[in-house]
């Protein structure tokens, strides 16, 4: 350090040194201390003067110990280089030696090989002997004993081939006739091992009758797989391996058991598809009982006489895991028809509490994960088959349902009545109960399954529903070219099934919904099903009116002629009892069906009867004449209504609730009671109000009727025609959009 840093470092010292004192002598009071502080600052100087020379001791110290290190390893590093200088001196007389000593080596090789001749001179002589005694042994199941003999027999052969090997390679005369000597030993070795086999493949029942057979033959097994690794060690440093090594006994003991868990899965098929149409569901309920029993003694018994290593009990229950998905992988191409739903429901009992999941078992897979018994495609691919014989099954028993009931469409008999009292056929029932057959069974599997078969259901019933509806139009055809006693309590019948079919749709529908994103495509398969119904139920209905028209249109059409309007009995009185007769059918309607066709037979009615008054082509000349005629025909269509509301309903349903068309006749009649023309155009704007969809032609035959206004009706519909009236809906229907003029 310089000279100049030393004085820094004093001025700087001084001045902490100073700043320090006048800290303490602030107070006068503090003088009085003064000899207590130096006396503290003097022990704190003699404090860190020992901690210093402390410290430099330390230093010095270790500095002397290095030192000595340095000059010891100088030594050592000599005395190596010494060493280093004599043996590469001694390097040139190697190759001398090497040659001086070579008979040496040879005498000592021989040596050593005749010493394992003495060794083994015992066993060479005895060899036919030992060989004979041990086949004897291995038949009398005296196996301990036997692979005793075994071991001597290999180990002195081992031994000389050993010595043989660590001869030059001159010696394969030597080499061959050992081994053909020894031949049989290698013989013996398998005798013992199809024995072994033998046993371990019969494990099950050995364990339960006479456990010490199982753990004799592992204990020959363990010994062997020992002395495979010896030889494996041995071969790794000399390059020589015995004859017949490594056995890898333990390896085939896995290998064995699995062939026997194989043969104890496929070995209780007792039965084929020809013998038994429930096969399958005999074999895996047989199956499971196998392997839940299997497993049992494999937990109790086994466990007890395999080694610890062998970590029997997971072993055995993946290799059953692993043999049975082999087994039904290569069986699911052989199922047929409603087999694959038992196999997709037997999957579900193998993880369920009847096996996997049974309390006993589970204990000894908590920390054992088992693959799916079947890959997820192959799942799949059973489950796509499942639907494909649904959809078949759908079919067949679908068209089968509507050839049954169409043959009793042509019986002389009718339908059966429910307890309410109302025709139907078993098709609903049938259809139903098939289709929750089929939900019932995927319920068993998983929900995904039964929303699938439900989807599928949705879209073969609304082809059903097509089906039906041409089957009916068929029988509703026939029907019309060659009326039938029993047609309307048939089509009753089938109005009813179709009502009986869209209210089990619904209650299926509320059964099965739930909250996810196949919803809406599920909701629109059951629209579809009451969408196709609805559609079909309401022809029916209209071939019920159809049938009616064709006995009240005679009657009707009379309607507006001279011989009607002089005639004091009213046709429609024959049409009342014609409903009449017709309504007493009608009962066996269901309430809502009855409704339906109420509003029906009222707009056709009404339609035909105002369509006979329009299409007369004889004027009324009076004002008397004019008044009469309107007059009957208000009577007339009241008494129409009248007895269509006679027609028994219980039923209520607001879209039904609307006034009678029968009430547009009296307003229709008021054209012909006016007697001030010039009133002409607020009749027709009032009556544009309620009925937007009445045509010019509609009141220019109206105005026909009447003598004063036949010649230039038409001007006076058109001059009395309104431009425009607010507040029309001219899109709403009345029935004045199904009358035509002729």
């Amino acid at each position: 350090m310089s000279k100049v840093n030393i004085e820094a470092l004093e001025k700087e010292t001084y001045k902490t040194a100073l700043k320090q004192v006048s800290n303490m002598l602030q107070r006068p009071d503090q003088l009085e201390k003064i000899e207590q502080y130096k006396r503290r600052v003097k022990s704190n100087i003699n404090s860190k003067e020992g901690m210093l020379k402390t410290a430099m001791q330390t230093q010095l110290d270790g500095v002397k110990t290095g030192l000595i290190h340095l000059k010891t390893a100088q030594q050592d590093i000599s005395e190596i280089k010494k060493i280093i200088h004599d043996i590469e001196d001694l390097f040139p007389s190697i190759p001398v030696l090497v040659d001086k000593l070579k008979y040496v080596r040879e005498e000592s090789m021989k040596h050593s090989q005749y010493a394992v001749s003495m060794e083994n001179l015992k066993h060479i002589f005895n060899v036919p002997e030992t060989v004979a005694k041990t086949r004897e042994l291995i038949r009398e199941d005296k196996l301990l004993e036997a692979h005793k003999n075994l071991s001597e027999l290999e180990n002195s052969r081992d031994n000389l081939l050993y010595q043989l090997h660590r001869l030059a390679p001159t010696n394969n005369a030597d080499k061959n006739m050992l081994k053909h000597y020894y031949g049989e030993v290698e013989k013996l070795s398998d005798e013992l091992g199809k024995q072994l086999w033998l046993i371990i493949r019969l494990t099950l029942n050995s364990v339960r009758k006479e456990p010490s057979v199982i753990v004799t033959a592992l204990r020959i097994i363990e010994r062997e797989e020992r002395a495979d690794q010896f030889a494996i060690r041995r071969s790794e440093a000399s390059g020589f391996m015995p004859i017949g090594r490594p056995k890898n006994w333990r390896k085939r003991v896995f290998e064995i058991l699995e062939e026997s868990v194989m043969d104890r899965i496929s070995g209780n098929k007792f039965q084929d598809r020809s013998d038994d149409k429930m096969w399958l569901v005999l074999h895996l309920e047989m199956t499971k009982k196998i392997i839940f029993s299997d497993l049992k003694v494999v937990m109790y018994a086994c466990k007890s006489c395999f080694p610890p290593d062998y970590q029997i009990v997971p072993r055995m229950f993946h290799l059953y895991h692993k043999c049975l998905s082999t087994y039904l992988q290569e069986m699911v191409s052989t199922l047929e028809g409603n087999e694959y739903i038992t196999l997709l429901n037997w999957l579900n009992e193998y993880e369920g509490p009847q096996l996997m999941g049974h309390e006993e078992l589970r204990f000894y897979l908590l920390d054992e994960k088992l693959s799916p018994l079947l890959s997820a495609e192959t799942v799949e691919e059973v489950t796509m088959k499942y639907l494909a014989t649904v959809e078949k099954n759908y079919k067949e028993w679908l068209a089968n349902t509507i050839r049954h009931e169409s043959k009793d469409w042509d019986s002389n008999h009718h339908p059966e009545a429910d307890n309410a009292g109302h025709y139907q056929t078993t098709t609903p029932v049938i259809v139903f109960q098939m289709i929750d057959q089929h939900l019932q069974v995927a319920s068993s599997v998983s929900l995904d399954l039964v929303n699938r078969v439900l989807f599928i259901s949705m879209k073969h019933l609304t082809d059903f529903a097509k089906q039906y509806k041409e089957a009916v139009n068929r029988y509703a055809k026939a029907h019309f070219d060659n009326r039938t006693l029993n047609f309307t309590p048939n089509m009753i019948a089938i109005s009813n099934n179709c009502t009986g079919l869209m209210i089990n749709a619904r209650k299926f529908q509320d059964a099965y919904k739930k909250d996810d994103n196949n919803q809406n495509k599920m909701d629109r398969a059951f629209a579809a099903v009451i969408e196709s119904f609805g559609r079909l139920k309401h022809e029916s209905i209209g071939y019920l009116i159809q049938e009616i028209v064709l006995d009240v249109d005679r009657e009707i059409n009379k309607v507006g002629s001279n011989e009607w309007l002089e005639d004091s009995a009213s046709v429609v009185e024959n049409v009342c009892l014609t409903l009449e007769d017709y309504f007493r059918d009608y009962t066996y309607l269901k309430p809502e069906n009855t409704c339906s066709l109420k509003v029906q037979l009222q707009n056709r009615l009404a339609r035909s009867y105002i369509q006979a008054i329009l299409n007369k082509k004889t004027p009324l000349r009076s004002q008397s004449q004019r008044e009469k005629f309107a007059n009957k025909c208000i009577d007339e269509a009241r008494i129409l209504d009248n007895a269509i509301s006679k027609l028994p309903s219980s039923y209520r349903n607001d879209d039904h609730i609307s006034t009678s068309p029968f009430d547009v006749i009296p307003k229709l009649m008021e054209f012909l009671k006016l007697k001030d023309l010039s009133m002409l155009y607020l009749e027709i704007s009032g009556l544009l109000k309620n009925y937007p969809d009445i045509k010019p032609e509609h009141f220019t035959a109206l105005l026909s009727l009447r003598e004063d206004t036949k010649s230039n009706a038409r001007k006076k519909v058109e001059e009395s025609m309104p431009d425009e009236l607010p507040g029309i809906n001219e899109t709403r229907k009345t029935i004045f959009s199904e009358i035509n003029i002729n």
